[in-house]
C-alpha cells in the first residue's frame, strides 16, 4: 500500500467511523454471537500473498463487527464504561501515524514533556496536593501493582530488589470491597494471597479504619510487617468510599504507604463539590484514576500521582548503556516511573480532550450523568416492586427486582439473574449484577459519552417491562 492507496482507504475508513456513531444504535448492545462463532469463520492458516483492502475491511464489517460488543452505545449501562470520545479519536489516529516508543525523553522530548504538563493539569483541577508528580500508566491495574512494589522497596531501604525476598512476612491491606487487581499484584510481585489482609467493610461497604487498625496491631504483634493500604474511592460493585481521612491518619501513625485507587469515581473529582472524596489526600503516598472510563478518552490511559518520585524511580530504575543520555537528570524519563520500558504517547488523546471539552465541558457531563443516574434512583424508589440496595452515590444505581409476593432470597437471586440474562439476549441494552450483602444486585451505570435522557428512560421502561414479564412466566 502506498500514500496514495493509504489517502484512500483512510478517508474511507474515517467516514465509517462517523457512520458508526451516528448508528450504533442499531447493533445490540451486547453481541449475540456463539462461543467459536468468529473464529470458525476465519481461515485456518496466515494468506500467503496479500490482500486488497476492499476484502479486508468487508470481513472486518461481515465478521468481527458482529462479535463485538458496544461499548460506546448509549445504553451500554454494564460494568464501567470505557468511554471514547471524537477528540480522543483523533488524537489515538495521530498516536498510531506517528509510532513513537516514548520510553525516554531523548525517544520523543515532545511526549515526556505534554505528559508532564498534563499531569500538573489535572492534578490541579482534581485537587491533587501540588507535591505530588504525575505519570500517565497504561490501567489502574499495573499503577495498583507499582504502588505496593514501590510500598516493599521503600519498606525494605530497597534491598528486595537486590537480594529478593528472604522472608516474607509482608502484609497489604485492603477491604472485602476492593478491586480485584489488588489481589492479583501481591501474586505478582511474589507476596502470595496469604499477604493480603482483606479488612471488613461497614453497612455502606466502605472500609472500616477500626478494624484496619486491628489487623494492623495484630500483624505487628505476630511479626508480620505491614507496607501498604489500598482504599477504594469508587469500588467496583458498587462505588462505595473508604474514608480516606481516618484511614490515613492511621497509615501516618504507622508509616504505611497509602495507595488510593479512584479507577472509576476519581474522574468525579473534576467537580469541585465531590473533592470531599478525597480528604487527607495529603497524608497518601500514591493515587491512580482511569481516564479511559469516565473522562472520554481512549483506553488505555491511566492517571498516576505519587509523593516521592524517587522512591519510584530508585524502585523501577534499570540503565543499561544503550540508555544513557546527556539528558538525564534533566528531564522526566518515564521508563523508569513503572513496570514497562516501552511506552505509548498516551498523552496525545487526552490532550486533546482536556482542550477540545475544557474543563467546564467536561463538568457539565459528568454532571449531566450523575442527574441520570439520580432521576433512575427516583424511578427505583418510587417502584412499588422494584428496591434500591444502596444509596446512589455517584452515577451507578444498584437494585433488584422485588415483587411483593416473594420473599425468598434464593428465588430472588434466581428471579433478578433471569431477567439480566434476558435483557442482554435481546441486546437492547446491557448490564451486569454485582452481590450486595449477598443479595443478587443489577447494576446501571449511566456515563456513556453520548447518553442521553431518553435513552435512560427507555432502559428503565426496557428494564420494568422485562421484570414483569419474566415473573409471569
Amino acid at each position: 500500500m502506498d500514500s496514495k492507496d493509504f489517502r484512500k482507504h483512510a478517508h474511507e475508513l474515517v467516514d465509517w467511523m462517523a457512520d458508526y456513531f451516528e448508528q450504533v444504535e442499531q447493533y445490540p448492545v451486547k453481541s449475540q454471537v456463539k462461543p467459536k462463532e468468529i473464529y470458525n469463520q476465519l481461515p485456518v492458516h496466515a494468506p500467503q500473498e496479500g490482500e486488497d483492502m476492499e476484502t479486508i475491511f468487508k470481513d472486518f464489517k461481515e465478521i468481527i463487527i458482529p462479535g463485538i460488543t458496544h461499548w460506546q452505545h448509549p445504553k451500554f449501562l454494564a460494568y464501567f464504561p470505557a468511554n471514547t470520545s471524537f477528540p480522543s479519536i483523533l488524537g489515538e489516529m495521530l498516536t498510531a501515524t506517528l509510532g513513537s516508543q516514548c520510553m525516554i525523553w531523548d525517544t520523543s522530548p515532545a511526549a515526556a514533556e505534554l505528559e508532564e504538563r498534563i499531569m500538573n493539569w489535572i492534578k490541579e483541577l482534581i485537587g491533587i496536593p501540588l507535591d505530588f508528580e504525575g505519570v500517565i500508566q497504561d490501567t489502574a491495574s499495573t499503577a495498583t501493582l507499582t504502588a505496593i512494589i514501590t510500598a516493599r522497596e521503600q519498606s525494605s531501604d530497597y534491598n528486595i530488589n537486590d537480594n529478593g525476598i528472604e522472608k516474607n512476612n509482608l502484609r497489604v491491606y485492603c477491604s472485602s470491597e476492593a478491586h480485584s487487581s489488588v489481589e492479583k499484584a501481591v501474586k505478582i510481585m511474589g507476596l502470595g494471597r496469604k499477604s493480603l489482609v482483606k479488612v471488613n467493610t461497614d453497612k455502606g461497604l466502605s472500609m472500616c479504619p477500626i478494624d484496619l487498625e486491628k489487623s494492623i496491631l495484630q500483624d505487628i504483634n505476630n511479626g508480620e510487617k505491614p507496607i501498604c493500604v489500598i482504599a477504594a474511592i469508587g469500588t467496583t460493585g458498587t462505588t462505595s468510599i473508604d474514608p480516606l481521612e481516618e484511614i490515613s491518619l492511621i497509615c501516618s501513625k504507622y508509616n504505611i504507604w497509602l495507595h488510593v485507587d479512584a479507577a472509576y469515581a476519581g474522574s468525579a473529582l473534576m467537580l469541585p463539590e465531590y473533592q470531599w472524596m478525597i480528604r487527607g489526600i495529603e497524608r497518601a503516598d500514591s493515587f491512580v484514576f482511569n481516564a479511559h472510563k469516565w473522562l472520554f478518552t481512549n483506553f488505555d490511559c491511566s492517571v498516576y500521582f505519587i509523593k516521592d518520585k524517587e522512591a519510584l524511580i530508585r524502585t523501577f530504575e534499570v540503565l543499561p548503556e544503550y540508555l544513557k543520555t546527556k539528558s538525564r537528570g534533566l528531564v522526566n524519563d518515564y521508563r523508569d516511573w513503572g513496570v514497562p520500558l516501552g511506552r505509548r504517547f498516551r498523552a496525545l488523546k487526552l490532550w486533546f480532550v482536556l482542550r477540545n471539552y475544557g474543563v467546564k465541558g467536561i463538568q457539565e457531563k459528568l454532571r449531566f450523568h450523575i442527574k441520570l443516574a439520580k432521576q433512575f434512583t427516583e424511578w427505583i424508589v418510587d417502584s412499588d416492586d422494584f428496591e434500591l440496595l444502596i444509596p446512589t452515590k455517584l452515577n451507578l444505581v444498584c437494585f433488584r427486582y422485588k415483587p411483593s409476593n416473594i420473599n425468598d432470597e434464593d428465588a430472588l437471586s434466581r428471579l433478578n439473574e433471569t431477567i439480566m440474562n434476558n435483557l442482554n439476549n435481546d441486546g437492547s441494552i446491557y448490564l451486569t449484577h454485582t452481590k450486595i450483602h449477598d443479595q443478587y444486585t443489577l447494576r446501571v451505570c449511566i456515563g456513556q459519552t453520548y447518553v442521553k435522557e431518553h435513552h435512560v428512560y427507555e432502559s428503565w421502561l426496557l428494564i420494568s417491562e422485562m421484570a414483569r414479564k419474566t415473573i409471569l412466566h
